[in-house]
């Protein structure tokens, strides 16, 4: 059987596509919420696809969650890949957006799946989403690095190369899959602040979006997020002027490389947890 499940498809003009994952490619939320942000602006709520969890996920370790409608009936929600169809009337181009939680297992198969389905729609090129927690401060400019199938593509848009080595999440292995089809793809991935990495970070999602959109030539208007970033960045100032501490400790992060935003081993438990406690009692 199929893993695929199709329920229509859509007619798009050159679509492009992008494509953000739950887990461990998506720290702060960074990528997930850029996927959401379009969506939610472009008011798409129904998929043209999915991709069947059945082969794919653990369910004992991601499990599928009830819910009760106002009438009383019981519901399952599973971990579902969902293909979402974006039409811009006043461009040339249209979108899909691929959203879903990173798989446990088989992810070979599960990437060939997805660029199946994006073959079938004409995708002619795909910008894959991910964040990761750096040793950077909240604020200076979000570093954005690329990856890319053309290694051109990287620098032609001015993004930040990246030297990382080391394990890999689904986005890697999507970006390898795109390019054994030849279809071009970038994955563009943000660096979040170590010390707010239990809290969702709307600036990220701004710089993501900002990118994202200036690769594929998408006009959209992103003043919700640039005010719930501003929000964001004053309640962590806030933070900032109660810890003497972590006050110095951003300062002395404002002098880092941007280019090499490692995480700091030596930053204490003690200081993330002060901000971690007070961002949440704002809430």
């Amino acid at each position: 059987m199929d893993a695929i499940r199709r329920f229509s498809k859509p007619v798009l003009r050159r679509p492009r596509a992008i494509l953000a994952f739950e887990g461990w490619n998506d720290a702060c939320e960074a990528a997930s919420g850029v996927a959401e942000f379009m969506l939610e602006v472009a008011d798409v709520a129904e998929p043209f696809a999915v991709i069947d969890p059945e082969e794919f996920f653990d369910f004992q370790v991601r499990r599928p969650t009830v819910a009760i409608d106002d009438g009383g009936t019981r519901s399952l929600s599973w971990p579902t890949t969902k293909f979402f169809a974006v039409r811009y009337p006043g461009d040339e181009r249209d979108l899909v957006v691929v959203v879903g939680e990173e798989p446990s297992f088989r992810w070979k198969t599960f990437a060939r799946h997805v660029t199946r389905l994006l073959a079938e729609m004409d995708v002619e090129e795909v910008v894959l989403l991910g964040a990761f927690i750096g040793q950077v401060a909240h604020s200076r400019p979000v570093p954005i690095f690329g990856v890319a199938t053309d290694p051109a593509l990287v620098m032609r848009h001015g993004l930040l190369g990246s030297s990382y080595e080391g394990p890999t999440g689904i986005v890697g292995v999507l970006q390898e899959a795109c390019r054994e089809v030849g279809m071009p793809a970038i994955s563009l991935w943000a660096a979040t602040p170590h010390y707010l990495a239990a809290n969702a970070n709307p600036k990220a999602v701004l710089a993501l979006t900002g990118r994202t959109c200036e690769i594929l030539d998408i006009r959209l208007d992103v003043q919700a997020l640039e005010t719930a970033t501003t929000e964001f960045d004053e309640r962590v100032d806030q933070a900032m002027e109660s810890s003497e501490e972590l006050a110095v400790y951003v300062q002395d992060l404002e002098g880092e490389d941007p280019e090499r935003p490692e995480l700091d081993p030596g930053l204490t438990e003690d200081l993330v947890n002060e901000i971690e406690t007070f961002l949440r009692d704002q809430d």
